[in-house]
């Protein structure tokens, strides 16, 4: 192909991105601002997230990931990730919990300071994804540790994962955590 005729194709041609999320949700915004305020009056802060990879194939974490750009903006509901368990509120797991990842599992939910929150993300995560059954697999996250919410998807979109966290926190205003 020439290189006239390649650029011409590049310019003509639309971006393969998804679109974003309708702008100006007024419903989203309300439910936003209600769980923020929900999080600040139950933890007196935003909630904190550590997330802890298990084990996966790195399909759900592209998905977490997601939420901190632009378009989801994961902080606009007052939900951010931390760096270590012993700041956090939430752990998000995804993957099976590989026999070599269970005890480093096990220590960090112990590390996190209660009220804490156990979220399994992914169809592996929550026991009957693509390496259900594996030699090396200790099961899911079920199978480790007390799970309050389970998020379905191989992997499961930025938007499913969003709405699970909103639905955790606004069950969490309705009965108390571990």
């Amino acid at each position: 192909m020439s290189m006239p005729k390649l650029l011409a194709e590049g310019i003509l041609r639309t971006p393969l991105t998804e679109l974003p999320p309708a702008a100006g949700d007024a419903e989203l915004a309300e439910l936003a601002a209600r769980l923020d305020a929900g999080a600040r009056r139950r933890l007196g802060r935003s909630l904190s997230i550590r997330q802890v990879d298990a084990g996966s194939c790195n399909g759900c974490e592209l998905e977490i990931h997601a939420l901190s750009n632009p378009f989801y903006d994961l902080e606009r509901f007052g939900l951010r990730f931390v760096a270590s368990p012993r700041h956090a509120d939430v752990l998000l797991v995804t993957g099976p919990v590989t026999l070599n990842m269970r005890e480093a599992l096990e220590r960090t939910y112990a590390a996190t300071p209660a009220p804490k929150w156990v979220v399994a993300a992914g169809d592996c995560a929550a026991g009957d994804g693509l390496f259900c059954g594996g030699y090396a697999c200790a099961g899911g996250v079920a199978d480790v540790l007390p799970v309050d919410l389970h998020i379905k998807g191989c992997p499961p979109d930025p938007t499913a994962l969003l709405k699970g966290l909103l639905a955790l926190l606004a069950d969490a205003s309705a009965k108390p955590a571990r």
